[in-house]
């Protein structure tokens, strides 16, 4: 697992190209993964998607106005993805497995993306063969059991949000 981001670097702020929409991740995120499947290739155009998983209301919206957008996923219940209203940039989603409860913040829309590297990489049966994953970082070649890679706080801090 990859050293965990110090408290003191947050709040932390991000936004989207045109800089019209600005949000605030207020406190560390539950956990960061890296997904490798062909769904995020394809939504993202690259290789990858990274998202850090955070309770949405610890993500505030600073400025600007954002849409939501409905978008199907492999596994069938969909996301809706919050993008800006401008251009189009793809902030954060909410996947219909937690629903409204946890974002899902696009790493690359931070100010400073390289605070939150991946805790895991997932889905890495589809990853594109030329991405090299680095030694000490866990993966997976399909999705993970949060009882073995989230740290425990994280996961007492998902329980207190379905509470």
């Amino acid at each position: 697992m990859t050293d965990p981001v110090h408290p003191d670097s947050f709040p932390i702020e991000g936004g989207c190209t045109c800089r019209a929409v600005r949000y605030r991740m207020a406190s560390a995120p539950l956990f960061v993964h890296c997904c490798h499947c062909r769904w995020c290739q394809r939504e993202s155009g690259s290789a990858f998607a990274l998202n850090a998983m955070i309770e949405a209301d610890r993500v505030q919206l600073l400025e600007g106005q954002t849409e939501r957008v409905a978008t199907p996923s492999a596994s069938g219940k969909g996301q809706a993805i919050v993008r800006c209203g401008r251009c189009q940039v793809a902030l954060w989603s909410h996947y219909a497995g937690s629903g409204d409860a946890v974002s899902f913040v696009r790493v690359g829309t931070l100010d400073d993306p390289d605070l939150l590297p991946p805790d895991i990489h997932i889905f890495t049966m589809s990853k594109q063969p030329w991405v090299l994953l680095p030694p000490g970082t866990p993966a997976v070649t399909e999705y993970y059991r949060r009882s073995e890679h989230w740290p425990a706080a994280s996961i007492d801090r998902l329980k207190a949000l379905k509470a």
